[in-house]
């Protein structure tokens, strides 16, 4: 007879719901949905260890369960606090959390360029949603801030330190996915920085996950470099038998090009199963799929503007090689007679 999983219940602005033990505060906000979830700059379901390190996701705990039903003094990371039988906790209806909030949006900001308009993360990240829900038009920094110069670090990925946040997600998807590590924290305190021993290059086969979990810009895909503005493009899922992983991917059209194929993810933008570079970067046609449907996006993103709901596969033309090479002669005799 299977073991009873032990319940909890706890309040979230108001909303109760009844979640098994250990469950942390964060992923019992995400069972209720809507806007009481906190944000998370770097906390990642499918990453063991992650959390605990953008402060976004604070929240007030006015009790901590029916048999201590005594407030933590401070706020706490939803993502690292789990919830305790008769918690109740504040989110988004505590003045203090949005203050909170608003500081640590400052302070991310800090070193972080307005490279928005050239940024091809942007209308997908999630520091850009945070600035504009609690960012300050000024700012009250007036040190120089520290700058970076743009590392290739692969012969996919660009790496912006510029940019980076330090939530650690690239550094646990090479430790958890890959054999081996070549890239970590260097350094300490405002010194840290994202980079490889002696620039080595991040050449594992999983290791272009880095670009999906990374929450702003700092970790680019070459490929897809400058190329479009993702409002721009038709999200379209897809899939292939492969060897490797899933295969289970998200192609981004223009037109009938496939400009960038990313893992699927969910509606916290995490990703649902991780794939492989050769899915990622190599298999840019739409003879190497089976389309599915269009992916879901969100009314509030700004990639819903340019979306669509009726599908309409690109026509899938075979390469007829011996046609191509009877144009290539064919271009050859012209150029002599010019």
């Amino acid at each position: 007879m299977a073991e009873e999983v032990q319940k909890f219940k706890v309040s979230i602005d108001g909303i109760s719901v009844d979640v098994d033990a250990g469950t942390t505060i964060l992923n019992a906000a995400r069972q209720i949905g809507g806007d009481i979830v906190p944000p998370a700059m770097c906390y990642y379901s499918k990453l063991e260890g992650s959390g605990g390190k953008c402060r976004t996701c604070l929240v007030k705990v006015t009790k901590g369960s029916e048999k201590d039903p005594r407030p933590m003094p401070k706020l706490v990371a939803s993502c690292r606090t789990t919830v305790m039988d008769g918690m109740e906790v504040q989110n988004i209806t505590s003045p203090d959390v949005i203050d909170a909030r608003k500081s640590v949006v400052e302070m991310l900001l800090i070193n972080h360029p307005l490279d928005c308009p050239v940024c091809d993360q942007a209308g997908e990240c999630k520091l850009q949603d945070l600035g504009y829900e609690h960012g300050s038009e000024n700012t009250r920094y007036d040190f120089p801030r520290r700058t970076f110069e743009r590392i290739d670090i692969g012969d996919q990925i660009q790496l912006h330190m510029n940019r980076c946040i330090l939530c650690y997600r690239c550094v646990y998807v090479a430790n958890q996915l890959t054999n081996t590590r070549e890239h970590g924290i260097l350094y300490r305190g405002d010194h840290a920085e994202i980079s490889t021993f002696i620039e080595n290059a991040l050449e594992n086969d999983f290791i272009g996950n880095v670009i999906d979990v990374c929450p702003v810009g700092a970790l680019t895909d070459k490929t897809f470099r400058f190329k479009n503005r993702v409002w721009f493009t038709k999200p379209v899922n897809a899939h292939r038998d492969c060897p490797s992983c899933s295969g289970k991917v998200t192609l981004w059209y223009k037109g009938a090009d496939v400009l960038r194929v990313t893992a699927r993810k969910d509606e916290y933008d995490e990703v649902e199963d991780f794939i492989c570079n050769t899915c990622r970067f190599d298999k840019k046609e739409t003879a190497d799929w089976i389309l599915e449907d269009p992916a879901k996006v969100s009314q509030e993103s700004v990639i819903a503007s340019n979306h669509y709901t009726q599908f309409q596969p690109p026509a899938v033309i075979p390469e007829n090689m011996p046609l191509k090479e009877a144009n290539w002669e064919q271009l050859a005799r012209t150029e002599k007679l010019k």
